[in-house]
């Protein structure tokens, strides 16, 4: 890891499962895990915070959740963009195209954005930075309400999922055109950010190995880093429970908490 790279440590997911939550105690109590994202909807976001609460180097963000997951609004409020079980769908293009499109759909996104951004406020958790499920938050219009509706509850960072092809390249991966893309992409997020006066880290790890981030990867990935500051985020847990199955089933939670645990290894300046 070269001198002047900065490197942290992130976990999204938080509040997901009582084993998300376990593994991001105990990586930032043992390993290097700095801050993580918390869905305010999800089942076991109350354990979360009463876990974040007797962590207070913990940074904790809000991780927005407009796509695959819970709202907190409900659907009688959102009847355009969640079904009736006021959950959000999976049909990430179509949503993305609709909130686009919709007038209607985004004075919904909007009221539950602001909604989650509240739910967050009312924890009595400071607000570190935001970010997305999914990174649904790389759609403008998503961003543009997050940033606007964010700042009013102090929002000063968010995360540009902006990983770069020649670090992939330097592990000896082959990235291809959607990974330029994606990278291009990201710059009319860091253009929307920086107008707002909000930090981010120059580059950000774990899109492409997203639930396979494993210790080996890790260190490649350290190994490779560029100057600036980077994020490398992860989903991990302490073990693969029902729900985590059932969502995620290729994701290897538990090969990720291992990472975090064991990243420091060899790598003095790998801190939280």
């Amino acid at each position: 890891m070269r001198k002047d790279a900065e490197v942290v440590f992130s976990a999204d997911d938080f509040g997901l499962t009582e084993t998300v939550n376990e593994a991001v105690e105990r990586a930032h109590r043992e390993g290097v895990l700095g801050q993580a994202s918390l869905m305010v909807a999800a089942p076991a976001a109350p354990d979360a915070v009463a876990r974040a609460k007797r962590l207070p180097d913990l940074r904790v963000g809000l991780h927005l959740v407009l796509v695959e997951g819970a709202s907190v609004l409900g659907h009688a409020a959102l009847p355009n963009i969640t079904g009736a079980d006021g959950r959000f769908g999976s049909d990430q293009v179509a949503r993305g195209f609709r909130y686009f499109v919709s007038p209607a759909a985004r004075r919904e996104l909007a009221a539950e954005i602001r909604a989650q951004f509240e739910a967050f406020a009312a924890t009595g958790l400071p607000l570190h930075h935001a970010d997305s499920h999914k990174h649904m938050h790389m759609h403008p219009t998503v961003a543009a309400l997050m940033i606007r509706i964010g700042r009013e509850f102090g929002l000063t960072r968010i995360r540009v999922p902006a990983e770069p092809p020649a670090v992939l390249a330097a592990c000896g991966e082959r990235p291809g055109l959607a990974a330029h893309a994606l990278h291009a992409w990201s710059r009319v997020l860091r253009a929307q950010a920086r107008r707002a006066g909000l930090a981010s880290p120059d580059q950000v790890l774990g899109l492409r190995h997203s639930g396979h981030m494993t210790l080996e990867r890790v260190r490649a990935y350290l190994d490779a880093l560029p100057p600036g500051s980077t994020e490398i985020y992860f989903h991990p847990a302490t073990r693969q429970c029902a729900a985590l199955a059932r969502l995620m089933p290729d994701y290897e939670h538990v090969a990720e908490f291992d990472a975090l645990l064991q990243a420091r290894t060899g790598y003095p300046g790998c801190q939280r």
